[in-house]
């Protein structure tokens, strides 16, 4: 296996050692100029553990960080993989992991209210531009 390959795939997790609360949900561009029936090939995939009210767990995530991925898809690129950081002040973002940059690559716009159900919308700032996301997919691990 060659080095740049080692540091773009991430560790593998072993669901039966995280607790119950854990969740892989997908985020699906919706509706957006350029985008009028939003893109299901527009994703985010995100493992993260969601409390009671189906909002990310703070405390659990700090126990168990390693675990907490994200798997950016985009139609033409490789899949970016990465972690759920918990950024100062309560914000959530996520950072990838190839190494180029030390700074949160893409950041959830209030994503310690939002609640990760199917059907609810959630905001992410990418590059400086704001795209609005659906909830598409919850699942257990």
């Amino acid at each position: 296996m060659s080095k740049t390959r080692a540091k773009t795939q991430p560790k593998p997790i072993l669901n039966a050692s995280l607790p119950p609360q854990f969740r892989q949900f997908r985020l699906a561009l919706a509706r957006e100029p350029g985008h009028p029936e939003g893109d299901a090939e527009v994703a985010y995939v995100i493992v993260a553990p969601l409390d009671s009210e189906d909002r990310i767990d703070a405390r659990l995530w700090r126990e168990h960080r390693d675990a907490c991925r994200v798997v950016r898809q985009r139609p033409d690129e490789q899949d970016k993989h990465g972690h759920l950081v918990h950024r100062p002040g309560g914000g959530w973002a996520f950072h990838y992991d190839d190494g180029e940059t030390s700074a949160p690559d893409d950041v959830g716009y209030h994503f310690a209210d939002e609640r990760f159900v199917v059907g609810e919308y959630v905001s992410l700032n990418e590059g400086g531009k704001m795209h609005t996301y659906r909830v598409t997919a919850v699942s257990y691990l």
